[in-house]
């Protein structure tokens, strides 16, 4: 690993290239990736140009938004099939309402940006910026190269956005309706479910929601040496019931990882039991077939280590195209109790609902038998 200094360069090996976001961050500070491709001007082309987590994909899929990039998210980039026009394309950070909650950079921690093997760590103890450019790929003589920024921008996401000449839309009093229809602005905010019972709807932008991913995030403790260790392994899963009344479990327990493709349309992928993958644990849910499924309920289960849900500091985060990211923390805890139901997810009438529940439970039937799901439960295993 090459580390950059603020200023430095170096150039770019190889044509496909991983783009990964480091930090680590206090209660209640909520931080951010974006990505923004720039021609020479140092402007977008257009509001499609912007590339985060509520617009993933740019430039014709040659730069994609990837949760599990780094510890933080990250990007994908095919520097092949990206357009001639863009001449630069930077990388930043931003604290989520920072102005709002007086909060700043230096309340991040171990923040750095890797683009390949080259990395770029910056010093934000005392920084009083929002947001951050902390590095950018450019072309040099037909090359690609890195360079370490660190700029720092007091305004947040929306000024900075704005800077990049992005259309930024803003909770404000309506302005006059302007005489030619415009572009829709990039919708920047997520939502976040933290009241119990609290409770989002969402209708499809087109023919289907397209693929739902629910992802769970944990802080895992550190291990000893030989994995000895406080260490938290968390698992994903969830109860499902289908339109045509089946039901069942989707879990790394008995290996029931699920299907996409086929009932129950809703698949595990993969199962992290070392606690190193530091994207988590992620499950998909096939939009596409979205009449077919009635209702869900995710869960995280402590597998292995000793009950603590505050050190976990749990989050799940629900994804799809088109549509705000949806996030629940898990926020109280009960250590007693190895499960923790986080969300149910429900098709009404075609919509999607996500109800926050964040309840505690010994296993998976008291959390059956709670929610009245009517299953029947025997022991299983990894």
């Amino acid at each position: 690993m090459t580390d950059l200094q603020q200023g430095g360069n170096a150039p770019v090996t190889g044509d496909r290239v991983r783009v990964a976001f480091a930090w680590d961050v206090g209660a209640g500070v909520d931080a951010d990736a974006s990505a923004y491709l720039l021609t020479a001007t140092g402007k977008v082309r257009d509001d499609a140009d912007m590339v985060f987590y509520n617009q993933p994909s740019g430039a014709g899929g040659s730069v994609r938004f990837d949760a599990g990039a780094g510890p933080r998210g990250g990007f994908d980039i095919d520097l092949t099939r990206v357009p001639a026009e863009i001449a630069r394309i930077v990388f930043c950070v931003t604290i989520h309402d920072g102005q709002a909650r007086r909060q700043t950079l230096a309340q991040l921690t171990g923040v750095s940006l890797s683009i390949g093997d080259i990395r770029y760590a910056p010093a934000l103890a005392g920084a009083t910026e929002t947001a951050m450019t902390l590095g950018e790929l450019y072309r040099r003589n037909g090359q690609w190269k890195v360079r370490a920024v660190g700029q720092g921008f007091a305004g947040g996401l929306a000024p900075l956005a704005r800077s990049f000449g992005i259309d930024v839309a803003e909770d404000a009093p309506a302005a006059p309706p302007p005489p030619a229809p415009a572009p829709t602005p990039v919708r920047l905010s997520k939502v976040t479910l933290d009241k119990p019972g609290q409770k989002i709807s969402l209708e499809k932008k087109g023919a289907s929601f397209g693929e739902i991913v629910v992802n769970l995030n944990w802080s895992r403790g550190k291990k000893g040496l030989f994995g000895s260790g406080s260490a938290i392994d968390l698992d994903l899963g969830c109860l499902f019931e289908l339109a045509d009344g089946r039901k069942g479990a989707v879990q790394a327990l008995g290996n029931s990882f699920g299907s996409f493709d086929a009932a129950p349309y809703i698949m595990l992928s993969g199962d992290d039991r070392t606690g190193d993958v530091s994207s988590g644990e992620t499950m998909r849910i096939n939009g596409a077939r979205w009449a077919e499924v009635k209702r869900v309920i995710v869960f995280a289960n402590i597998y292995d280590g000793v009950p603590n849900w505050q050190q976990t500091d749990g989050v799940v985060t629900v994804t799809m195209p088109d549509q705000p990211p949806i996030e629940v923390r898990m926020t109280e805890g009960r250590n007693d109790q190895r499960l923790c139901g986080i969300v149910l997810i429900e098709n009404r009438g075609g919509s999607f609902d996500a109800t926050r529940i964040v309840e505690y439970f010994r296993d998976q039937q008291v959390l059956d038998e709670r929610l009245g799901w009517g299953m029947r439960w025997v022991a299983g295993r990894k």
